[in-house]
């Protein structure tokens, strides 16, 4: 895939006007970036979309993009960034962080908007999501909602997460990390919020995975900044078997696994 950057705009759209929200999508471009894409698009949040999506490396096909981004409504503008190579070591990059490289710093700061949303190319979110979270955000530097499992296979809903993505001071991870919130339950202010960006680029030190720079974003989140909760269950997130953590995900999720098959 040749150049830099491409976007997708309304004709009509003025790209130095700021967008009533930002959404940053690192990606590889699986297949499931066009659900991923269209969950964005059904969006019912007021006003612009910005989504900017940093490909780490080509593994999928280009023209999904092109297919997809001619579905977007007017308010949605999509920008495609790609310098030629990846910035995270998983491909041969100098970025620490496996799951992207730097891509979810830079974008966070090219991001034309003050709202920034994060969506993994593999997941997806109900229709009111960046609605409710952005209303959160009036009384808070950052805001998060919960998560639903989807089954690896089928990538049918097997229940609610209620042990690990839920928040400060709770679940699973309360001992070891103070909580904990997935990226794409998450949505900051980048203005107030700007000191937390470059967590993104940094792994847990004592984690050989590289995959843990989320859990230094929300770390620096809670040391420095309010947060608040939406309690509702809008982002989708699809689990892998590979995970450290899935047989013990699978035993809490008792019968709802097997009936998601």
């Amino acid at each position: 895939m040749q150049g830099f950057m491409r976007t997708y705009a309304d004709a009509r759209n003025r790209m130095q006007d700021t967008f009533d929200v930002a959404v940053v999508m690192p990606s590889l471009l699986r297949p499931q970036l066009r659900e991923a894409l269209r969950s964005i698009f059904a969006q019912d949040v007021a006003g612009r979309i910005q989504v900017l999506i940093g490909i780490d490396t080509v593994e999928g096909d280009y023209s999904l993009l092109e297919s997809v981004c001619g579905e977007r409504p007017a308010n949605c503008t999509v920008q495609i960034f790609y310098p030629g190579y990846s910035t995270s070591r998983r491909h041969g990059g100098l970025g620490l962080a496996y799951d992207g490289g730097v891509l979810r710093c830079i974008l966070s700061h090219l991001a034309n908007s003050q709202f920034v949303a994060y969506l993994d190319d593999d997941n997806y979110w109900r229709s009111d999501h960046l609605r409710l979270l952005r209303d959160a955000m009036h009384q808070a530097d950052w805001a998060f909602s919960l998560r639903w499992f989807l089954h690896p296979v089928s990538r049918r809903p097997i229940c609610v997460d209620e042990w690990e993505s839920v928040g400060p001071g709770r679940g699973l991870f309360k001992g070891a990390y103070g909580g904990f919130v997935d990226p794409s339950c998450l949505m900051l202010n980048k203005v107030t919020c700007e000191g937390v960006l470059p967590w993104w680029n940094r792994p847990l030190r004592a984690d050989a995975s590289a995959m843990s720079a989320d859990r230094s974003v929300f770390s620096a989140l809670c040391r420095s900044f309010k947060g608040i909760g939406t309690d509702q269950p809008t982002a989708f997130y699809q689990i892998n078997p590979a995970d450290p953590v899935h047989a013990a995900r699978v035993q809490l999720m008792g019968d709802a696994y097997n009936q998601a098959e």
